[in-house]
């Protein structure tokens, strides 16, 4: 039997007629994107929208190994035939992004709309512009997996210089059992998918986009993910393509485009989903 990621539908009143995957970032669950994906079903009531918990995340643990960027991409075939309707676009945010050029690359759907926030396709040498993130990975690693509260699990993050925020964010992945609270993420197998992340390559999805793609790159003002000369790149390959593909720079949003302008991306999206 198929393993099959957990996944939850936003719906607008009727039935929509298609369907867009929303994909969130490493480390975090389908319900980082709850916010946007339901003011965009309610703008636009012909879509309907999937969130999805990538492998190893959120409920969508016990994934079979490897564990890369290709196999979470993979693992959306199969919640493909469990929609009722056509997946026709997809959204991804920094992992999630890449996830999606991959499932994008694969050319296995008929995606015709795609969304990719602030995740730079290319390969970041030691992981550039996620400094952040490989030091929560760190933190965790070092921090054991079971806990007397959840108040313990924040303190012991926030006492290794992460904000209160952050803690409390992470504290959505511990798993009351009994009277301890046990940390439910597989470091090891999330490790791998990011070391897989921070190597792949996948400019060719923005050069050359599958036929009758649209494709939409948006970039943070302030996000340290994309350097000046990629920035430059993108740009360049929206300009070939003949309205294929767009960049969006939200020019006030750091990495979390959806957090630090949500208004700005909201915006954007809905005019192409209209």
């Amino acid at each position: 039997m198929s393993f099959v990621v957990q996944h939850t539908l936003v719906t607008p009143p009727a039935p929509p007629c298609r369907w867009m995957f929303f994909l969130h970032g490493i480390l975090g669950s389908g319900n980082n994107l709850r916010a946007l994906a339901r003011r965009l079903v309610d703008a636009c009531p012909s879509w309907g929208i999937v969130l999805i918990d990538l492998r190893l995340h959120g409920g969508s643990q016990g994934a079979p190994p490897p564990h890369s960027v290709a196999a979470a991409a993979s693992d959306l075939d199969v919640v493909c035939t469990r929609i009722p309707g056509p997946v026709a676009g997809i959204t991804g945010h920094s992992f999630g992004g890449k996830v999606s050029l991959e499932f994008l690359a694969r050319q296995r759907h008929k995606v015709r709309l795609a969304w990719i926030l602030d995740a730079m396709p290319g390969p970041r040498s030691g992981g550039r512009g996620s400094e952040g993130t490989l030091r929560i990975f760190e933190t965790l690693e070092a921090t054991g997996k079971v806990f007397s509260s959840r108040q313990q699990f924040i303190d012991r993050i926030v006492a290794q210089g992460h904000e209160e925020s952050t803690a409390r964010w992470l504290a959505m992945n511990l798993e009351r059992q009994g009277e301890e609270f046990v940390l439910r993420l597989d470091l090891p197998g999330l490790r791998a998918m990011l070391d897989d992340y921070f190597v792949r390559d996948l400019w060719t999805v923005i050069e050359h986009p599958p036929e009758d793609l649209f494709l939409n790159l948006v970039i943070g003002g302030q996000s340290s993910v994309f350097d000046e000369a990629e920035r430059r790149r993108a740009e360049q390959a929206a300009a070939r393509s003949e309205g294929k593909v767009q960049v969006h720079v939200l020019p006030t949003a750091g990495h979390w485009v959806h957090i630090d302008d949500p208004d700005g991306l909201f915006n954007r999206m809905r005019a192409s989903l209209e």
